[in-house]
């Protein structure tokens, strides 16, 4: 039969021309040191049974590490900020180069790597697609459209980036319908872009009414890393957030004050099951109102139709509307006698419209934007009952969750609430305690503040004489 191998040897080409040369079945390595050049030619011998050799020539290529160097090691460390200098938390700082790790900032906005070999290559890049909708309201459209239209410019490069949601390095109307879409719910992210984006602290944007003219540094490379500690910060910019609201950090809580109410008119109505009715809804002191969002609840009825006055079908998402929930934003102009629109609804029983149409913050929060400042929102029917929405606990979002979620719930007035988050056998894993401004509010809850438990978890939400319990799951 054929001969069998059944040793190998290595020898470097240089070696093994020498006269006289004879290969050996116990030479199995060759030890590369930084004095060998980058490119080594080698022999790889096969021998037989019968002590029968021959080779093939290849190359060994020979890069030295920097852990050879006897200069120590270094550490690459920093701090994530938002413009207005609030730490921004639970992003993933990805390491890589010389050596590959990731780490997550915390409340302060931190993070570091240390016993890096000094000489070595290395690049850090953040990332953050958490809560797309933190921060993101229907006033942001305000802002980016006067923006648009050059009625009031946006002015730092980082709130340009932020209304820039869809990433084409221009600020349109195609950016309002991308971020409209996710304040209605339609959508739950940003096509082609993440929740967040970061950009080098030490950044100088060449024209700050243009951050595009060139490409800003989303990544921080160093090359043959030389210092003991080398800082490398970023500034966070929220997509869609152009007014700074977003909260960055758990210690940190939207400055939400709520001056005045904007009412819907609406004309009460008896309603007879089974008729179907055009509901219009016009506006007070539409001259000074800039725009609005809400949650229209119907219980007792069932949508058939919307017809638009001075809305138009893209303020209007109807994702929800078989659990009889209608999300809403708009922004522009209207007088008090202009129809904003008309909800076409079919009575599922006898009632009062005042008793079917409710105001809600389930999906879209509801408030109203006039001279810069943040209204409550409600529905005023004409035999004087007012709508507004009241004690609500949302479903937490997302749910299942793995690193972090949102819990919503509405207040009727300023008030005090706690958060209380417990597990299946009823142990309080965590409980957060506020004072909370009347209407929508929210709280984030990360895997580190229930101690990384998973599984089926309650929440309770309580405030005054109002208490509501739901469930989530987490998962590893």
């Amino acid at each position: 039969g054929l001969p069998r191998v059944t040793k190998y040897a290595i020898y470097r080409a240089s070696e093994a021309m020498e006269p006289g040369f004879v290969p050996v079945p116990t030479h199995t390595g060759v030890v590369f040191t930084d004095a060998d050049v980058p490119s080594v030619v080698v022999y790889v011998y096969a021998f037989d049974e019968d002590g029968n050799y021959d080779f093939c020539e290849t190359y060994v290529l020979v890069e030295q590490h920097a852990t050879c160097n006897p200069d120590g090691t270094g550490t690459i460390a920093g701090v994530i900020m938002t413009e207005s200098s609030e730490t921004v938390e639970n992003v993933e700082v990805n390491l890589n180069g010389e050596m590959a790790m990731a780490m997550t900032t915390s409340s302060d906005g931190t993070y570091h790597f240390d016993d890096l070999p000094i000489g070595g290559d290395y690049t850090v890049t953040p990332y953050s697609n958490d809560n797309p909708l933190n921060g993101v309201t229907t006033y942001d459209l305000i802002l980016i459209s006067k923006h648009i239209l050059g009625v009031q410019s946006l002015d730092s490069p980082y709130k340009m980036i932020a209304a820039d949601a869809n990433r084409s390095n221009t600020i349109t109307t195609l950016d309002m319908i991308r971020i409209r879409k996710l304040i209605l719910n339609i959508t739950t992210e940003f096509a082609n872009n993440t929740s967040w984006r970061f950009v080098e602290t030490a950044y100088d944007f060449p024209q700050s009414t243009n951050p595009w003219s060139e490409e800003f540094p989303e990544l921080i490379n160093e090359n043959n890393l030389a210092e003991d500690v080398l800082n490398a910060d970023f500034v966070g910019v929220k997509i869609g957030d152009v007014n700074g609201s977003a909260d960055a950090n758990l210690l940190s809580s939207e400055d939400r004050t709520l001056n005045g109410q904007f009412n819907f008119e609406v004309e009460n109505t008896e309603l007879k099951a089974g008729n179907v009715y055009t509901v219009p809804f016009t506006g007070t002191d539409m001259a000074s109102v800039e725009g609005f969002q809400a949650t229209l609840a119907l219980a007792g009825a069932e949508l058939v139709d919307i017809e638009y006055g001075v809305t138009e079908a893209a303020n209007f998402g109807l994702r929800f509307a078989d659990k009889g929930m209608i999300t809403t934003s708009w922004n522009g102009e209207a007088t008090s006698t202009d129809v904003l629109f008309s909800l076409v609804i079919r009575a599922t029983a006898d009632a009062q419209l005042s008793d079917v149409i409710n105001v809600s913050s389930r999906y879209t929060a509801a408030e109203a934007y006039s001279n810069g400042s943040t209204q409550n929102l409600a529905i005023n029917f004409s035999n004087g009952e007012v709508a507004v929405a009241g004690f609500e606990v949302y479903q937490n979002t997302p749910n299942p969750f793995a690193t972090e979620t949102m819990i919503g719930f509405n207040l009727p007035t300023d008030a005090k609430a706690s958060i209380t988050i417990s597990d299946v056998s009823g142990r309080v894993l965590t409980v957060i305690n506020g004072e909370y401004a009347a209407g929508y509010n929210a709280e984030t809850v990360t895997k580190a503040m229930i101690n990384g438990a998973t599984g089926v978890l309650s929440y309770t939400i309580t405030s005054d004489e109002f208490t509501a319990t739901k469930s989530m799951i987490t998962v590893k």
